[in-house]
């Protein structure tokens, strides 16, 4: 995936709009200019001043050209701010559809305040440079060459002066490039630890309070306050000596502009108006090339912003879908896994969940027991095999109508910011109020919501973590149960949960009509199961009935037997 182009679509009509303004701004400044220079030549040094109808139409067409030129640079503003914050939202919709096809797994592998960062912080790099650097060189560009064209076929020496002045004030600003370029990664790194490290406090601040280590982490926090601290003013630093080396060239130019004018006069090669009609163009061009200064600083944050989220957009994703992809067809819910195999995590692992049979997948930590339900939700796709639910192809239908049909809870899947209501409808928005009455009385919310003050508008924190382990469980098997979907996956589910969310889980698997796949330890639900999969390095073991299975003395009684002794 490719972040998107600045100049495209919505965005160049914009900026057609404002190489348009900028031209317009150019043609107003020599306006003033020859206004200017016949006020000057034809009334202000004239022996004989005679204020009549043609001064008084000089002054009002100044001051038009002044409320125009001031009218243009508002709208200038307007249509630079809309181009950078449309750019902005298209580049973070890409984001987050980068996002929403990478696994739970793979985005756990990164730093979660390095994600909010290309969310927030590279989108403010990206518009600012938009908004007030490219926009800005855009018009002061456009308007600063047409104006010094013209301004060269009033006198061609002061155009050649302010010509001079200004581009060595640009050169000796693009000097100050690479330093710029340094400060701004070093700056952006320091703020990347930081985020990261807030994100992670905010996460798990009882680990911190627990261990007792508040006062270690404060002093880590304060450690990196001061780095970002000194980045940010090393930048600021470098941004101010740019900012001075530009004003020093504004100033320089207009002394430049006037001292040279006065030569010129000297020397009879220009009246009093020429040269204040050259004074007024440069006094009209100098305030937008002020902010030119902070271009530099602009175009660097943004360069560096634009690398990592070009790096984020790169991520692989484990999962593709071919255009015009046919929508699965709901069935029974068989469940084959044909000779799959996934790089660190299985190994031609062939085996069938037959229709509404409840499967329980056993076996050793990193033995792929998670990444069998992930294939099974299609949250990645196999490297070499295939996955069918029901004779249909995983990989060759659309994701939308596999997560109708599947449904799946795991610790990967936590419950959301906002109301108890919202995260149970969050599968099936507009689901009819018998379906939501159906799976909260089957999974035990109506009871759990008579303890809150406000039932199902009770707001619950991120990850649910303002309600018990057990209510974020049942609230997470009625979210997935909702629309009754044909094939369930449950990621160890019934780990640490109370005896009340137990029975739930039990009556679930009861009533449930479709398939369950299964990952668990517990002997209760094992007991339960119609079939057991016992996996190792990626590969099936053994499979059988429990009673089979566990009352022999093959490897998967051996293994719980081996985890009752580690239990007790």
């Amino acid at each position: 995936m490719k972040i998107p182009l600045i100049i495209h679509g919505y965005r160049r009509k914009l900026f057609i709009r404002l190489v348009g303004n900028g031209l317009t701004q150019a043609a107003l400044a020599v306006v003033t200019a020859w206004l200017v220079k016949e006020l000057f030549d034809g009334f202000l040094t004239s022996e004989h001043p005679v204020f009549n109808l043609h001064v008084l139409l000089l002054t009002g067409g100044l001051i038009f050209a002044a409320a125009s030129i001031s009218w243009l640079r508002m709208l200038e503003r307007v249509d630079a701010e809309s181009m950078g914050q449309h750019y902005a939202a298209e580049v973070r919709v890409s984001l987050y559809d980068c996002l929403s096809a990478l696994t739970p797994r793979t985005l756990q592998k990164r730093s979660r305040g390095g994600v909010s960062l290309r969310f927030v912080g590279d989108m403010t790099s990206l518009r600012r440079w938009i908004s007030m650097g490219l926009a800005r060189l855009s018009v002061a560009g456009v308007s600063t060459v047409c104006a010094l064209v013209l301004l060269g076929i009033i006198h061609w020496q002061l155009a050649l002066t302010v010509t001079v002045s200004l581009t060595t004030g640009a050169w000796l600003t693009y000097l100050f490039g690479k330093r710029m370029r340094a400060a701004a990664i070093e700056s952006r790194r320091r703020l990347c630890n930081l985020a990261a490290n807030v994100n992670e406090k905010v996460a798990s601040i009882a680990v911190v309070q627990v261990f007792g280590q508040v006062d270690r982490e404060r002093q880590r926090l304060v450690r990196q306050g001061q780095f970002l601290q000194e980045s940010m003013i090393a930048r600021a630093r470098v941004a101010g000596q740019i900012l001075g080396i530009t004003e020093f060239s504004v100033a320089m130019t207009s002394a430049m502009t006037l001292l040279a004018g006065m030569f010129a006069i000297s020397a009879g090669t220009a009246s009093v108006g020429a040269v204040m009609a050259a004074i007024s163009i440069v006094g009209i061009l100098l305030p937008p090339l002020r902010d030119l200064g902070r271009v530099q600083e602009y175009w660097h944050s943004a360069s560096i912003a634009r690398e990592r989220i070009q790096e984020f957009l790169d991520s692989p994703s484990l999962t593709s879908q071919t255009d015009n992809a046919p929508d699965l067809i709901k069935g029974s819910g068989r469940l084959e896994f044909d000779a799959v195999s996934v790089t660190g995590g299985l190994n031609k692992f062939s085996a069938v969940a037959e229709s509404g049979k409840i499967v329980a997948i056993v076996g050793p930590n990193g033995a792929g027991k998670s990444t069998l339900l992930s294939l099974a939700a299609r949250l990645l796709d196999p490297q070499e095999g295939s996955v069918k639910l029901d004779g249909q192809n995983l990989a060759e239908h659309s994701l939308d109508s596999i997560r109708r049909t599947i449904a799946m809870v795991s610790p990967d899947l936590p419950l959301l910011r906002g109301t108890i209501d919202r995260n149970l409808r969050y599968r099936w928005r507009r689901a009819p109020d018998k379906e939501i009455a159906r799976v909260r009385k089957l999974c035990g919310i109506d009871e759990l919501l008579a303890q809150l003050p406000k039932g199902d508008k009770t707001r619950v924190t991120e990850g649910g973590l303002s309600l018990s382990l057990g209510q974020r469980q049942r609230i997470a098997l009625a979210r997935a149960l909702l629309g009754t979907p044909a094939l369930l996956l449950l990621d160890e589910v019934d780990a640490n949960l109370d005896q009340r969310a137990s029975k739930v889980l039990d009556e679930i698997l009861r009533e449930f009509q479709g398939t369950v796949l299964m990952v668990t330890h517990q002997l209760s639900h094992l007991m339960a199961a119609d079939v057991i999969w016992y996996v190792v390095a990626g590969q099936l073991i053994e499979a059988g009935p429990p009673a089979e299975i566990l009352s022999g003395n093959g490897p998967t009684a051996r293994f719980f037997g081996i985890h009752h002794a580690i239990a007790v």
